[in-house]
């Protein structure tokens, strides 16, 4: 059953969401669908910052505006024990991200799909894209740190967008070493003034931009081949 309605009024493109239960810890997600989706795009996050998933909300809601369904996912619960740990093992998070692209509803495994990351989470991302890179088809980083996902940067074949305020330095500074290791189609956007939440005027509104151009562009008609469906 759906949980809500979104109103055109509000979004300009009438949305449908529903919760759906995904991954291996029984987590909930939030799947919102809009009219002749072009695709899918799965946010991912572990920080458990408020202000994060409300940014997340809002950078969703424009998405469905260009016709992307998304899925909004915290990878980590914020009561979890060894939280901070958890945050900072990529690997583990990988696989979490990779227990929801399984758990999607029939209707969405043959949507193009794009991830979207931040923090942590756009390592997971990465990481994650390497493990099942036929799934894949563009990501997009928001303040993250890429460059956890360390030896993998060179396994990714997406297209990868990564988006960083001019004013959050140290991360500045390492998304262009993650940068300088990615081998497939990439791109660095530094948001002018923007600290690392991007809450500065307007800040919010070029991510937005920046990541749905990026989807758009870049999300395939139809799903890659599995490498292992070739093999006999």
């Amino acid at each position: 059953m759906p949980l809500l309605r979104r109103a055109a009024h509000t979004e300009r493109v009438a949305s449908v969401c529903t919760r759906i239960t995904v991954g291996e810890p029984g987590q909930q997600a939030t799947l919102c669908c809009v009219h002749n989706a072009i695709g899918l795009v799965v946010f991912a996050h572990a920080n458990g910052f408020s202000q994060s998933s409300r940014s997340n909300h809002e950078l969703a809601r424009r998405l469905r505006e260009r016709r992307l369904d998304t899925l909004e996912y915290e990878l980590l619960e914020p009561g979890e024990p060894d939280h901070d740990a958890h945050a900072r093992n990529i690997s583990l998070l990988a696989d979490r991200l990779l227990g929801v692209i399984d758990a999607l509803p029939a209707s969405q495994r043959d949507h193009p799909l794009g991830l979207f990351g931040s923090g942590t989470a756009s390592a997971a991302a990465l990481l994650a894209e390497t493990r099942q890179a036929h799934r894949v088809g563009a990501v997009v980083s928001r303040g993250g740190r890429p460059d956890l996902a360390g030896n993998h940067l060179n396994e990714v074949q997406a297209p990868t967008l990564l988006l960083v305020g001019e004013a959050d330095e140290q991360v500045l500074a390492l998304n262009r070493q993650a940068y300088a290791r990615l081998r497939c189609e990439k791109r660095i956007e530094v948001v002018p003034r923007a600290t690392h939440l991007f809450l500065e005027a307007g800040a919010l509104d070029a991510v937005a931009t920046k990541a749905a151009d990026w989807f758009c562009a870049h999300l395939p008609v139809q799903p890659k081949p599995d490498p292992a469906s070739r093999r006999h």
